[in-house]
């Protein structure tokens, strides 16, 4: 009989709740401990996992047993520091999730713990595992022929309200294009396979959180960007992020472009979001549009629907949670490894400060 993989989920907030809800359908995972400090989102998450004790802090949580493994989804500014109380007091297998730090000057120490952690520790980039992000990864080289040209585009919308309102200022988020958009740039490194030399980017707050004000201090999270990531390879890829774009039909696009031709993959957004009087939502699709000859090929891409009422993620979640647990019972590897998980801030990073300071930065 399948062992039982006795989670302990650390933040209950809006991606923990997803979170609670995949790990409900990945078989032999169950969820042993909760700690969340707002009563509101402790509460949700009860309904969810109603046979999970619920710990009053951080060390509580630890020193419950059994555990297997840990889920982190705290917000992000507490990431590091979370991570480090683990290392020391119980260095269970980890799915943390991005960014992995927002403060530069964690990167050594977070890199450090990463060095000797002693158990699996995955960082949570659920884009990867999107179906037709699968699709897009598996048709691509052939599509392409080597990929030149990569482009992103991510039109939807508005950050939602979190708990005590951290996502609005950049010093708790780590700023739109590291809280956002490590996703994407995990992404360019993974579907590439190349580092980037040189980010050059563009960005900044225009439509959305304009007017809001929370605590006397008025809200300074970006909306929109452009990002140019030049790689060793010799490709380039660019970013376009629009957050004020949520009557879109598609909420990714992604687009690869190569000598032999042209392979795009185009998702939907959450279908809560879906307007109903336009009848189903989109499917996932993706275009393989070759040189020659001409003439695009379109498949579409559909997802379980169960998968996609248990998150806003397309069923990556799912995807990702199977994966991660099969890594805790020593059947498979970590995918998305911390040094992953540090680029894909760096990245951010480095476009925050080209946005900020109008020049190019190189990695």
């Amino acid at each position: 009989m399948t062992k039982t993989v006795n989670y302990g989920i650390i933040g209950c907030g809006m991606m923990g709740q997803e979170h609670l809800r995949n790990i409900s359908l990945v078989p032999g995972a169950r969820v042993a401990a909760i700690f969340e400090p707002d009563a509101g989102m402790a509460a949700a998450a009860r309904v969810s996992a109603p046979e999970a004790v619920i710990c009053d802090s951080l060390d509580a949580l630890l020193a419950h047993e059994p555990l297997d493994c840990l889920v982190v989804a705290a917000p992000n500014h507490t990431h590091a520091e979370i991570l480090a109380r683990i290392a020391a007091r119980r260095p269970l297998p980890l799915l943390m999730e991005k960014p992995l730090f927002t403060d530069p000057g964690d990167r050594d120490r977070v890199l450090a713990i990463g060095e000797s952690y002693g158990a699996p520790l995955w960082v949570a980039m659920e884009y990867r595992y999107m179906p037709p992000l699968q699709t897009f990864l598996e048709r691509m080289q052939d599509a392409t022929g080597g990929i030149k040209m990569l482009t992103i585009r991510e039109h939807r919308f508005p950050f939602l309200e979190k708990v005590g309102n951290w996502n609005r200022f950049n010093r708790n988020s780590g700023g739109t294009l590291v809280e956002k958009c490590c996703h994407f740039f995990d992404l360019m490194r993974f579907i590439l396979q190349s580092e980037p030399v040189r980010v050059m980017a563009s960005g900044g707050q225009v439509v959305n959180h304009l007017d809001e004000v929370y605590d006397g201090e008025p809200s300074d999270i970006w909306d929109s960007a452009y990002v140019i990531v030049d790689f060793a390879s010799g490709a380039r890829a660019m970013l376009e992020l629009c957050m004020y774009a949520e009557g879109a039909q598609f909420q990714e696009e992604i687009a690869a472009v190569g000598p032999l031709g042209k392979i795009e993959a185009k998702v939907p957004g959450p279908g809560r979001f879906w307007p109903a009087h336009l009848g189903a939502a989109p499917l996932p699709q993706v275009i393989v549009s070759p040189r020659n000859p001409k003439g695009p090929q379109m498949v579409e891409i559909p997802v379980d629907p169960a998968l996609l009422t248990a998150g806003d993620h397309n069923g990556s979640t799912f995807y990702q949670h199977h994966r991660f647990n099969a890594a805790v019972r020593g059947d498979g590897p970590v995918e998305v490894t911390l040094r992953d998980g540090e680029r894909a801030v760096a990245m951010g990073m480095a476009a925050q400060t080209s946005a900020r300071e109008g020049r190019a930065v190189e990695m």
